[in-house]
């Protein structure tokens, strides 16, 4: 009967601590008879006789000029400080700064980088049904429409919580960035807050923690930022692997070239693996101008040197250097062939070549 009991004791206390509202959690537990105490005083010697020797081994400090002092039972927040989590990659954080920051650096070329960074905002408050009140780009501001948080409707069934505490914020974000462009800061700051622990309880239109309520929110964003680079990383690496369909036309200076069904970023590492499977070595690459050295080691097959004549024996490739000039025709990508000489090789040479090229640049999966 004994053990029954205990059992139903630790039961109960399981469900009662289950039962505790985000408010709840935020708070000590025990007693704040603490607070109501006064400092203790000084022994009192009678006179003649002689001072014990006193340690100042658990001597409190002073508080500083700038000490909260308001800041005492129930008014204590006992949560773990907030932190920015930089998980995207190229993102970091500046040491020591106490401000809700967070810094990228460009590390994809497809889009200026403040235009990534606002596109991922917006994109993060569409998710979460939050309407944008206004958006300077020029002074690099959005401020947010409220973003209500309902304790009640978080709560997990098996929780048995009956919290019906609600949360409203509205958040300015700014971006800051440096003068080569290539890297920015984005902070928020939160601008108005309103909080009620039940429908009855009065509104409360300040935070405990400010700072805690924008680190959240900046984490988020920088998990949707996190998420959404993975998912299109994850899109472009099976795009590169899939076949691409190429025809022969002409570049942007009208010259004989090949022409890929996918844009540039696809098309550049997607040749490489092609160069590679058709025998060529690439020498030296510069992605920003679209220009490639490559060198012609042999292919395995010997059908290879067919391509290039009907005698085998009249156009002898292997160690020959070449060019290509890669270019983006908008959702399309040219791949012009250069000799030595920088000369564009002519219509009739780039038939010839084109079946290859083109069942190779069609192929499934190939090798990353």
């Amino acid at each position: 009967m004994t053990y029954k009991f205990q059992l139903i004791s630790v039961i109960t206390a399981s469900l009662l601590s289950a039962c505790s509202s985000l408010e709840e959690r935020e708070l000590a537990s025990g007693s704040f008879d603490y607070i109501k105490q006064q400092p203790g005083q000084k022994i009192q010697l009678p006179t003649g006789v002689d001072s014990p020797k006193f340690s100042d081994a658990y001597k409190l400090p002073e508080l500083g000029a700038n000490a909260q002092t308001e800041s005492l039972g129930k008014d204590l927040s006992v949560l773990s400080p907030s932190l920015v989590l930089p998980v995207v990659a190229g993102s970091h954080i500046e040491e020591g700064s106490k401000n809700a920051t967070v810094w990228f650096d460009q590390v994809d070329d497809s889009l200026p980088l403040e235009t990534a960074v606002w596109n991922t905002l917006k994109g993060f408050l569409e998710s979460e049904g939050v309407a944008i009140e206004s958006f300077d780009k020029d002074k690099q501001r959005l401020v947010t429409s409220w973003l209500v948080k309902d304790e009640s409707e978080e709560s997990k069934w098996y929780s048995w919580s009956s919290s019906e505490r609600t949360i409203a914020q509205r958040f300015e974000f700014s971006l800051d960035k440096k003068p080569h462009g290539r890297t920015a800061g984005l902070s928020v700051a939160l601008v108005d807050y309103k909080e009620k622990v039940d429908t009855q309880s009065t509104e409360i239109t300040e935070s405990k923690d400010k700072r805690r309520n924008e680190v959240e929110i900046l984490n988020s964003v920088v998990k949707y930022y996190e998420f959404e680079t993975t998912l299109a990383n994850v899109k472009r690496y099976r795009k590169i692997r899939e076949g691409l369909d190429m025809e022969l036309d002409v570049d942007n200076d009208q010259v004989p070239a090949f022409v890929v069904n996918a844009d540039y970023d696809v098309t550049w590492p997607r040749l490489l693996l092609v160069l590679r499977q058709l025998g060529f070595d690439v020498k030296d690459y510069d992605k920003s101008n679209g220009l490639l050295f490559v060198k012609y080691n042999g292919a395995s097959d010997s059908w290879w040197s067919n391509i290039w004549s009907n005698d085998k024996n009249e156009f002898d490739l292997e160690f020959e250097e070449y060019r290509l000039k890669v270019a983006s025709l908008g959702n399309k990508t040219s791949i012009t062939l250069l000799d030595e000489e920088n000369t564009p090789f002519p219509m009739d040479k780039l038939t010839d070549l084109f079946p290859t090229f083109s069942k190779t640049m069609s192929d499934d999966n190939l090798d990353i």
